[in-house]
């Protein structure tokens, strides 16, 4: 049975539609990411199903319950929802025990034990309590943020970028502790992201948004790997296009001849390639060009390269090891690992 379902949500602000006829479905224990640039509507999505702004037209309901229908809504404090934001907004004067108990019910049974419980589910020491927020680390903080959602004890889990003000090396750690405690919760959760990478880590389901709308939905691995246009494709991650020739089997393009899946598709059209599928050689196979730019990247290598035929030039880039790179001016031959994406027509 499908947990959450939106259904044709629609919200504007004066002229601007901040959502615009989104439906989305969410099974129970997923985690889904919605990830989309700055205005593209992800954030307002969130806001509807917390609670927090009520849509113009549209309904969400969650295990079968209507939590709303246009502007008609179930107020935030009544939904079975967790909320943790990018700041975690923790109580600064309170310590963490303090913190944790707002979240509990007046009458809860053997609250310290309970605190305790919270604290180890959050992969945290419960001699940490007596604490205040400052005492803390940020992923210290972002997992008492998540404890205190979590004491609910809520259906559903709904993160608005709760890593983003975390550094990088402690964001990809404490994230990959979150996603472990709500897997071992069983808890759904929804994660709101500007991230790529984040977003494909973290979800097994990926809902990318394009103002107010949704432009594709479905696996991290689909849709990096075959989105259904340009927008998304570049946006998930580097992308290099191609203009190709589609032929009886695969397509051919500067590259050579390169497998593809066509579906029965003639003419011409546009291919993608990530930048990692390109193999560099000094001696082949593959096509000649030249090396015009390198950019260090700890374990690999931006590369930009220059092809040269009797029509035109392409430059573009390819992503290797930095272990024995090539050197600025070098000639390499170009081959791909896989195949090529046949990008939809438009």
């Amino acid at each position: 049975m499908t947990q959450l379902v939106i259904s044709n949500v629609s919200k504007r602000y004066g002229a601007t539609a901040a959502l615009d006829g989104v439906s989305l479905a969410v099974e129970p224990g997923s985690r889904v990411a919605i990830v989309g640039p700055s205005g593209s509507g992800k954030t307002t999505l969130l806001r509807v199903i917390a609670g927090f702004e009520a849509p113009d037209a549209g309904t969400v309901m969650l295990d079968g319950q209507l939590l709303a229908d246009g502007p008609a809504i179930a107020p935030a404090h009544r939904r079975p929802i967790g909320y943790v934001t990018q700041d975690g907004a923790l109580f600064p004067h309170l310590d963490i025990a303090g913190n944790l108990g707002f979240g509990l019910a007046r009458n809860e049974p053997d609250r310290a034990k309970r605190l305790r419980e919270l604290m180890e589910l959050v992969e945290l020491d419960p001699a940490m309590l007596t604490r205040k927020p400052h005492q803390l680390s940020g992923g210290q903080q972002q997992r008492v943020a998540l404890a205190r959602a979590l004491a609910r004890k809520p259906a559903l889990m709904l993160l608005d970028e709760p890593f983003s003000a975390l550094d990088t090396g402690l964001r990809e750690s404490v994230r990959q502790a979150v996603a472990r405690v709500l897997a071992k919760a069983g808890i759904t959760t929804i994660l709101v992201t500007h991230d790529q990478g984040e977003a494909l880590s973290f979800a097994d389901q990926l809902a990318v948004m394009r103002e107010g709308r949704l432009a594709q939905t479905g696996g991290p691995y689909e849709l990096y790997w075959r989105p259904t246009d340009i927008e998304t494709a570049q946006f998930l991650g580097n992308a290099v296009l191609f203009d190709a020739r589609i032929e009886a089997v695969g397509v051919s393009c500067a590259l050579g001849r390169l497998a593809a899946e066509t579906g029965g598709r003639s003419g011409r059209g546009t291919i993608m390639l990530r930048p990692e599928q390109f193999q560099l050689s000094a001696s082949g196979p593959g096509v000649e060009a030249r090396v015009e730019d390198l950019a260090f990247r700890g374990a690999q290598c931006s590369v930009n390269l220059l092809i040269r035929n009797r029509e035109t030039e392409i430059r573009f880039t390819a992503q290797v090891s930095s272990i024995e790179p090539p050197e600025i001016g070098d000639t390499v031959f170009v081959s791909i690992r896989g195949s090529a994406f046949l990008l939809p027509a438009a």
